[in-house]
């Protein structure tokens, strides 16, 4: 103990640390800080669902030291895969911030080839979007109040079968209307987005326009079945819409009064083949009661 009470003695001790740390632990730290490495950053602004392309992108040379855990190194494994998260410009490319589909509150519009398009429409009131109940694959009905200002409610020839492809919150996300949220809270909807063709969109936009317009539930099952509502439909506008275009070409023009009469005689025509439809879930047929004993043949 005599000898660690010695001043000179603890006064080397110190001096011989000073120099390992100067001479070996300092030149390390700092080759390693040095040390430079080539990372993906990203140069536009990202948005979540968007696909990452070449011009987002850029490699640059940085320190490797204390870089985030998944940085990505290599602008082919970002380009060509969507973004899950938002990104700015100077922000490093994490792999939890990419993927190889959309995200999910994206991926429907995703799925448009160019024949249909999608529409919102503005849930005004809590009834008019069936009270927060409507789910993607839904089919429903549009009901518009006191059409074209006739004075009638009727449910537009175009707008008999329309598929929801998503309930959104006025937050901007999509609604949780299928599952209880963990929290307990769900957030109301604020509109329904619709895929719909040309003919469709412009009678919705009109009808939002006024802001008059309802939504009534009629199918909610398989796919195959809806599909079929949804192939009346298009039947019902290519018998609608034909017409109207020779029509036109012969300078002939209807009157708003006719085009009110002619969507209540379609609809029962599209009622008709949705009846059909709703008819497919239920394909067992009666079965025959055997005669009894008794019975006469």
């Amino acid at each position: 103990m005599s000898f660690f009470k010695n001043r000179t003695v603890i006064g080397v001790i110190c001096i011989i640390l000073s120099l390992v740390i100067c001479f070996a632990v300092t030149p390390l730290f700092n080759k390693s800080m040095s040390q430079k490495v080539e990372i993906v950053r990203v140069v536009k602004d990202i948005h979540i669902g968007d696909e990452i392309t070449k011009d987002m992108v850029r490699t640059v040379e940085v320190g490797g030291y204390n870089l985030p855990e998944g940085v990505v190194k290599d602008t082919a494994t970002v380009i060509g895969r969507f973004a899950s998260a938002d990104m700015v410009p100077g922000d490093y490319i994490i792999s939890s911030k990419i993927a190889d589909a959309p995200a999910a509150e994206n991926a429907y519009l995703y799925s448009l080839n160019g024949e249909k398009q999608a529409i919102s429409v503005t849930v005004k009131a809590f009834a008019n979007g069936l009270s927060g109940k409507l789910m993607s694959g839904d089919i429903v009905s549009v009901i518009a109040p006191d059409y074209k200002k006739q004075g009638v409610t009727v449910i537009p020839a175009e707008l008999q079968y329309v598929e929801v492809i998503a309930v959104t919150a006025n937050s901007g996300y999509d609604a949780n209307t299928g599952e209880q949220a963990e929290d307990g809270d769900r957030e109301l909807p604020g509109t329904v987005t619709l895929l719909v063709s040309p003919e469709q969109s412009r009678v919705l936009a009109e009808l939002e326009a006024d802001g008059k317009l309802h939504l009534s539930l009629v199918y909610r099952g398989t796919k195959a079945n809806a599909d079929k509502f949804i192939e009346a439909q298009d039947e019902l506008l290519a018998e609608l819409y034909a017409p109207e275009e020779e029509e036109m070409e012969d300078g002939e023009e209807g009157t708003d009064e006719a085009h009110v009469e002619e969507s209540q005689s379609a609809q029962t025509d599209a009622e008709n083949a949705g009846k059909e439809a709703e008819k497919a879930e239920n394909t067992e047929g009666d079965r025959e009661t055997p005669a009894g004993e008794n019975g006469e043949e």
